[in-house]
Parts: C-alpha cells; sequence; structure tokens
C-alpha cells in the first residue's frame, strides 16, 4: 500500500445546527485508522439546481463540491431520513455535482452512515441514496453499516459521540473502507498498466 495518506471527503445531509449527523461527520477524525485523513465539505450555500444556472457557468460552491469530490479517495455520506427518503439539501447537492462536465463519483470509493431519534437510524434513506449511486457509478462498501438509532442516547448535551460501542462500530467501518478504497485503487491502477485490459 502507498504511503500516502487516503483523503475522505465527509458529507453531511443536514443543515441543523445541532444535527446528530453532523455530529456524527465531526466525530470521524478520531475515530480514523492510521493512514486515513477525514476533511469535512459543506454544502450549506449551494443553489438550488437550475439548469439554466449551470449552462451560464457553475456557482462557485459547487465548483468547490466537485474539486472537493475529486480530489477524495472516497466519500462518507452521513444522513438524516426525511419522510423515508434522504433529504433534498443532499439530494440537491449530489445533482450539481454529477452534472458535466467530468461527472466526479463514478468509480469511486463510498460508505453512508446515518443518526436518527428513532429506532431504525436512516435505513430507508441510506437504502434511497445507496439506489441514487447506482446511477453515478459509485462503489458503496456493503458493509458493516452504521445505522445510529436513539441517536438522543449516543451523544452528550455538546453534540459529542460518547456511546462506546457506537464509536467502536464507526471505528471497524472506516477500518472497512479504508481497505475497500485500497481494493479499488489497485484496481485501477492494475487495468492502467500497459498491455492490461479489462475482463
Amino acid at each position: 500500500m502507498s504511503d500516502t495518506p487516503l483523503k475522505f471527503l465527509g458529507i453531511s445531509g443536514s443543515l441543523r445546527k445541532g444535527s446528530y449527523n453532523t455530529a456524527t461527520l465531526r466525530a470521524l477524525p478520531e475515530l480514523a485508522p492510521e493512514g486515513v485523513v477525514i476533511e469535512e465539505c459543506e454544502i450549506a450555500d449551494i443553489p438550488l439546481y437550475n439548469d439554466d444556472v449551470r449552462q451560464a457557468g457553475l456557482p462557485e460552491p459547487v465548483t468547490r463540491l466537485r474539486a472537493a469530490l475529486k480530489a477524495a479517495d472516497a466519500i462518507i455520506f452521513i444522513t438524516p431520513e426525511y419522510n423515508y427518503s434522504i433529504p433534498g439539501v443532499l439530494k440537491n447537492a449530489i445533482d450539481w455535482a454529477s452534472r458535466p462536465p467530468e461527472q466526479p463519483f463514478a468509480g469511486k470509493a463510498a460508505s453512508i452512515m446515518g443518526a436518527s431519534p428513532g429506532t431504525l437510524g436512516t435505513a430507508r434513506a441510506q437504502y434511497h441514496l445507496r439506489q441514487v449511486g447506482v446511477y453515478l457509478d459509485l462503489k458503496f462498501l456493503n458493509g458493516p453499516e452504521v445505522m445510529i438509532g436513539g441517536a438522543a442516547d449516543r451523544f452528550d448535551a455538546n453534540g459529542h459521540l460518547v456511546h462506546e460501542p457506537t464509536r467502536e462500530f464507526i471505528r471497524q467501518h472506516l477500518v472497512a473502507l479504508a481497505k475497500w478504497t485500497h481494493i479499488l485503487k489497485a484496481g485501477r491502477a492494475a487495468v492502467a498498466l500497459p498491455g492490461r485490459e479489462l475482463p
């Protein structure tokens, strides 16, 4: 494996100041395995998608998002669940980033986490996001899945993730994502070698 650290880009699908999902994202750097750097990407200032605007020139927040996605080795989506699905703000950011030219999602390692006061821990939203990822050609990690139910009992009053079993499960998830990312990167490197072709 390369000595260069893997860069994971974390995106929270919630804009709420006290969001459990954003709190989960901010806990990731301290739980990441050695050789992994996790950065947070803001999507609050991305305007509603309008193809007339896109054709006139990408807004700066969209250009910044696309550059961050392209530079990342893997993407971590941390999403709440609204009405059994993913939040509009997250779908909007994905729609902007996925437009031509150079769609930055294709072939990229990715994973999903989510936290909810309810018992299902954003399960339905996560599966909807996986459906979106099929079209984007994202290479989602299949497991371990991180669905944090009963989130009010997992974080303290300052938004710190204090539930140790959850913290350990996230550690395992990040280790698995690092391994998955290395596998995908090695596969792309092998295909790029002279004389090699896709099977």
